[in-house]
């Protein structure tokens, strides 16, 4: 959350000329509905269940995508997204994130819970991260970091 992969992947998609798509509006598209308010009438659980139902087409060959924060740490997604792409993680140091995200009342997995908490998930979702074989610091400029995820990608 909040580290810019949807803003991100967009740019580079674009630098690209590669089809973008984002997790997250693959999801609202398919419910009829935004994700907090899938949050709310339906439940994380049924969230899960159509994010990871979603993931296959995401990850259509030569398209850039977003995936949600969580969309990784379902094992079995993991493996999709290690096997179909080339997974980058944008490291962010939480305070960072934190600034970006702390008024944000769209965020369904923040909404009413303290720093200490926001971070203990962070850090909880961190070692999945981690296993990204390309990591680019995300706390720059929106056209750097995209512009170093395409070098990358490149390379």
């Amino acid at each position: 959350m909040g580290s810019g992969k949807s803003v991100v992947g967009a740019v580079v998609a674009a630098l690209a000329g590669s089809p973008f798509h984002d997790l997250d509006l693959m999801v609202e598209d398919e419910a009829g509905m935004e994700i907090p308010d899938i949050f709310k009438t339906r439940g994380e659980a049924a969230f899960r269940t159509l994010e990871k139902s979603m993931l296959p087409r995401a990850l259509e060959p030569g398209a850039v995508v977003a995936l949600g924060g969580g969309a990784v740490m379902d094992d079995t997604s993991w493996s999709l997204v290690a096997e179909r792409a080339i997974p980058v993680y944008l490291e962010v140091p939480f305070p960072t994130l934190w600034e970006r995200i702390r008024a944000e009342q769209s965020r369904p997995l923040i909404s009413g819970r303290s720093e200490s908490e926001v971070e203990a998930l962070f850090e909880a979702r961190r070692r999945r991260y981690e296993m990204a074989p390309l990591r680019v610091k995300g706390d720059r400029a929106i056209r750097e970091v995209a512009e170093e995820v395409l070098r990358l990608w490149s390379g």
